[in-house]
Parts: C-alpha cells; structure tokens; sequence
C-alpha cells in the first residue's frame, strides 16, 4: 500500500505534486521546501534530479534499497532508548484513533510532541541529547492513553518523570557513561566491566581487526558479561529479516556484477552477525565506483554509544549527479598529492593512498540514523584498515544542501547578516560562501577521513567517549587548510583565490559563537560535531591572541568574531591538525581528553545569551530535517512498467504511514 491511499484511509491529508525535471542546484517553481515549523525545528522536502534519466531497472534496484533502508526503522529506535517504540506506538494510536477535542491547546500541545518525538526517533533531542517532555499537563496526556485503551503508569512516568533516562548518550565526566546513558546498547554492565570485557577478546597488533562490538548488545547472563547480536534469528531478527528480502530483490536487479555480490555479502552479515562478513562486504562495496545508484545499509556510525562500539542503524539511498562529481572526481585523482603535502608528521601520512572514490550524489531515501535529520556528506567504510588497503567512497548531498538554501530563501531574515561583522564579509558570503562549503565538505568527505594512518598496534577504540569529535576536528582541519591552498584554484576547483576567506570568516563565527543557539542556556557543549567546531575555533583564538588573528569585536552591545589574518589563521589550522593527527596515529587518549576538555565543552555564559537571545529574534529553528519523497510503482495489465517519484507535503502523514508500513518490532 502506497503512502497515499493509506493516509487516504485514515481521513488524513496528503498533498503531492507530480515530479518534474529538474537541474540540481535550481529552485522548482511553486516548490515550497519549508513544510513545517514546531519547537527549535523545521521540515523540509527535497526533490530528486535526476531521477527520470534512470533505467526502469535503475528505478528498481533504488526502490528495493530505499524499502530495505525503511524496514531498519524500528532498530534505531529501540537502540535509542528501550522504551522509545512502546511510547512512539502510544502516541500512534493516539493520533489516529484519539475522538476527543483535537482542536483544543492540549492537544496541540500533544501533537507537537509527537512531531519531536518522530524527528529524534525517540525522546531524546537528536542532537542535543536531551530528554524532553510534552507540555500538555501529564493528566492530560493520561486521558489521552486511556481513550484510546493504552493506558499504562510506567510508561507515563518514562514520559514525564526528568529523573528516567535524562540524556540518551551520557556526558556526565563524574559517572559511570556506560550506566548514566538511555542507548539500548548495554545492560546490567557497568562501563569498566565492558572495557575489560572487549580488552580480553580483542587481538593486539591483528592488521585487520574486525569492529568489536559494532552489532551487538552487552549485558550480563548468570554474572558473566556476553555480546548477543544483533542479526536474523537474534535480537531485531524481524527487521533484519524485512531487509533481507528487499535486498535480495535489489540484488536481483543490480546495475553490476559488484554490486550483487556486495549485497550478498552483506546479506550473509544480517543472517550469521559475523563481521568478518561485514569487513568483506565493505571491501568489496567500495569496489562499485561506476554505478549510478548507491546506498548505505547497516550498524555503521558509533557516535550514540558513550564508548564509541556499538553502531546505529543507518539507511541511505542516492543516485550520482554526473555532472557536478566533476569536482570530487578531481580531488579523487589528486589524493596521494594532499596527502604528500599535509602539515602532519611524515609517520603519520599513507605512503600510497588507495581507492579513494569521491562524487556528488541526490538522496532518493533518508533512513534510520539518517531521518529526518540527515548529513549533507559520508565517508564510508569507517575500518581504518580498509581504507588504507582498500580504500573509501565519499559522497556530498547536492539535493540536501540545495534545499537547505531553498528553504532559508523562504524565510525574511537571516544568520549572516545579524552576525556578520562588516559589509565586505557579508559580499564575500554572498559571493563565495555556497561555494566555499561545499568544497570544504568535499575536503572533509572525500580526503580528510581517509587522511593519515594509524601507527602499529595502536586500536581504533584508543581515543574512547571522545573518539568522534576528535575524527570529525581531524577531517575539519584537514578541509580548511586545504580550502586556502592554491592548488585548489589551480586545479580549477576554488573560483577564486579569496574565496576561501567565505569559508574561514564563517566557520570561526559560528565556532566561537553562533551554533550556540542550538544549547539550552547552562548546558555545555556535548554533540561531537559541535564540540569539533568549537575545539578548533576557539584554540585558534587562544593561540593567535597575541597575533591578534582573530578580534572579538563588541559594536553597540553586540559580539562579533572577526579574523584578520586569513594566512596565520591558516597556519593555526595547520598546527592543530597535525596534533589531532598525532593524537589519533598515536592513540594518545589523555591528550585528546584534555584538548576537548579545554577548548570543546565549556560555553561562555554571556556570549550563550546574548546568541540565543539575537538568534530567537530572526525567528529561526536552528534544526533542519526531511521526508522523504514517496516512490510509487506505477502498474500497467499487473506489470510494473515504471516507478514514480511523489512528494509530500504532510510530515505527520509521512510518520504515521511509516509506523505502519514499516513495523517490525
């Protein structure tokens, strides 16, 4: 049953439009991308260029990944919290069986939580970490359970109760991380108990060391601590087992010989949880660098896990922009010269950079760790040992980031002109800042990840809770020093050699002061992507101060951060990086430790009200998201003669129809 007639049944609206051909990077006329606003977040759409130029078995083999990326909703969920999917269901049958006033603030109220809870798969904020609560009146909410037949006093007072499950991944320094975190990741385990346990499995020196712990659970059985994995048979076998099929059904229609096997392999990975399985399947993946759909399936990211093991479910589908990976294609190509000429210790550099496959993509399909809130570029495997045997494909989402920019067109005010300092940065934006970021994501994706090597016998676990910071500063610090260089303008990348200036002037600001709009007062700064920004601006501003590199500069009670010296500024990214990177090849833990605990955690309390209170007042929703567009088969004397590409307009509709559709659990 398609999305439409679903919603249709249930006495719901859905607005659609028919798709039409359209350039990436181009506006569709009558188009809105901005489709919801609620709390700090809004919806988006994205449309799929391309997707009329792909062969009926290209639009098959898509529509096939893209259900199999569907069907793994429902384990990230329950890997967020244990009780995320009894609290989603409730809340389902709520909105669509709830016959009371729904017109009434309560309700409303109660929508808008539904609303966050779908986007944070959970009741946790997705990048915040978080718990939050309804603010209809728990005896409200109450009625509402048992109107509908569900009432049930725990689950209410999971709901309600600050002191149950307060952060999904804990960032409490004085406790124990492993016990303090909400993730469905272990069980009767404390995080010194774990430690020991993968201590005593793992192979010291092993040149290909599987990803311990990646698909499993740890808890403990008659006083022993055990794994219990995640695959067909064992924990999420149903789900696992809904993706299988939808796999073996894309596999049947793959693009290539590749491919197939791929999909094979990773197949046998769900039905046996062996990761030796995995490694193969990610190995013979990155293979596949000529066809023209791609995906990404699996436990692949561990930056929910406070130990860094245990990997999230993700989904992801996305067709090639031929035209625009001409860029990417050229940094492929030039990989060994970046990293002959990176600032880090020559011990620390590949001797040959192998396999490093780089393009611009449009997602067809958003899933799991990837819904609504998605990247806007990957860089996959994570195996350290693959991708310097093997290599890594690094994609940048054109369609995503396009309609990011659309949707900011369609609201009056704007960042860059209320933190901007002077007119001369705000042009410089303006004329290279789209541009800018997005090459410095293709550093980042394409060459910055796969960048350096780790020394012999040093684990890919050595860096702990603060592992994913660190890598994402590494693969930062490696795009901006490389943004300024001129290579890049020669090799007909970067317009201009200024252009790089948009970048710098932008990622310092919003560093040292503007993301912060994104943290509740008080709090510090907890998401490794946010701390990565925050460690490398603000080390900057420590350590070129007597330089004066960067000015922090307050005009009619204003702050604003402004560098004055683009080439040191350079210099600094060039200093950090090479410490990251001897952090990381040295697997110096106290170290990284301190850099993040000095220069990443920490928000000044008058620069985070002043950002908050200048940012509430563009009325803006600091967090982005999507649905996805609905691929429907089109029929003909009961022969799929085509598959069409539908766009929604009704997030909730969307939500409702996947707790239907794709329940598993």
């Amino acid at each position: 049953m398609n999305v439409k007639k679903f919603l249709m049944m249930m006495g719901l609206a859905l607005a659609a439009v028919s798709c039409t051909e359209k350039k990436a990077g181009e506006g569709e006329p009558g188009f809105n991308y901005l489709i919801d606003r609620f709390a700090d977040l809004r919806v988006m759409r994205f449309t799929v260029p391309g997707w009329e130029d792909l062969s009926l078995q290209q639009k098959e083999y898509a529509y096939h990944l893209s259900e199999a990326a569907k069907y793994g909703r429902d384990i990230l969920w329950d890997q967020n919290c244990k009780d995320n999917l009894a609290i989603r269901h409730t809340v389902e049958a709520i909105l669509v069986g709830y016959e009371g006033d729904r017109e009434c603030e309560d309700f409303l109220r109660f929508t808008e939580y539904a609303k966050r809870l779908f986007f944070s798969n959970g009741i946790h904020h997705h990048y915040a970490e978080d718990k939050f609560f309804p603010e209809c009146g728990r005896d409200y909410f109450a009625s509402l359970m048992q109107a509908v037949g569900k009432e049930d006093a725990r689950l209410l007072d999971v709901i309600y109760n600050p002191d149950i499950y307060p952060q999904r991944r804990s960032t409490e320094t004085s406790g124990d991380i492993v016990r303090l975190s909400a993730v469905n990741f272990y069980d009767g385990v404390t995080r010194a108990e774990v430690e020991r346990y993968y201590a005593g499995i793992m192979k010291p020196r092993d040149p290909h060391p599987v990803s311990y712990g990646l698909n499993t659970k740890v808890v403990k059985e008659k006083g022993k601590v055990v794994e219990l994995p995640w695959k067909v048979g064992g924990i999420y076998g149903p789900a696992l087992e809904k993706i299988c099929e939808e796999l073996e059904k894309a596999q049947a229609v793959a693009e290539n010989e590749i491919q197939a096997r791929a999909i094979g392999l990773l197949v046998e990975y769900y039905r046996t949880g062996d990761l030796r399985t995995w490694d193969a399947f990610n190995i013979e993946w990155v293979k596949d660098t000529l066809g023209k759909v791609d995906f990404i399936n699996g436990f692949v990211e561990d930056y929910n896990d406070p130990l860094g093991r245990k990997g999230s479910w993700e989904g992801y589908v996305h067709i090639k922009d031929s035209v625009a990976s001409a860029r990417t294609e050229i940094l492929s190509a030039n990989a060994q010269w970046f990293e002959d000429h990176s600032p880090v210790d020559p011990r620390f550099r590949k001797k040959e950079v192998r396999g490093i496959t780089a393009k611009v993509v449009n997602a067809v399909t958003l899933a799991g760790d990837s819904y609504p809130s998605t990247p806007i570029g990957i860089n996959l495997p994570n195996a350290d040992w693959i991708r310097k045997e093997h290599g890594s494909k690094s994609v940048t989402i054109a369609n995503i980031t396009h309609a990011y920019d659309f949707a900011a067109r369609e609201c009056p005010k704007n960042i860059l002109d209320e933190f901007a300092y002077s007119d001369e940065e705000k042009a410089l934006y303006r004329q290279y800042g789209g541009i800018a970021d997005e090459i410095h994501t293709d550093l980042h994706e394409c060459l910055g990840h796969g960048s350096g090597q780790l020394l012999p016998g040093v684990s890919t676990t050595a860096m702990g809770e603060y592992a994913s910071a660190l890598e994402e500063a590494r693969a930062d610090l490696f795009g901006l020093y490389y943004s300024a260089d001129p290579k890049m303008v020669e090799l007909g990348i970067m317009p201009s050699p200024d252009a790089y200036k948009a970048e710098y002037a932008n990622y310092i600001r919003n560093g040292l002061f503007v993301q912060f709009n994104r943290v509740e007062l008080g709090r510090p700064n907890t998401e490794a992507h946010m701390q990565n920004r925050k460690l490398i601006a603000q080390w900057c501003f420590e350590k070129g101060a007597a330089d004066n590199v960067i000015e922090k500069i307050v005009k009619d009670g204003k702050t604003y951060f402004v560098v004055n010296d683009y080439e040191k500024l350079r210099g600094l990214f060039a200093e950090l990086l090479a410490e990251v990177q001897r952090i990381k090849s040295e697997g110096d833990y106290e170290a990284g430790k301190a850099l993040i605990e000095t220069y990443a955690v920490r928000i000044d309390p008058d620069l985070h009200r002043e950002v908050l209170t200048r940012y509430a007042s563009l009325d803006l929703k600091p967090y982005g998201g999507f649905v996805n567009p609905d691929i429907v088969p089109v029929v003909k004397d009961g022969k799929t003669v085509d598959y069409e590409m539908v766009y929604t307009d009704d997030y909730l509709g969307q939500m409702l129809f996947y707790g239907k559709k794709y329940a598993t659990l």
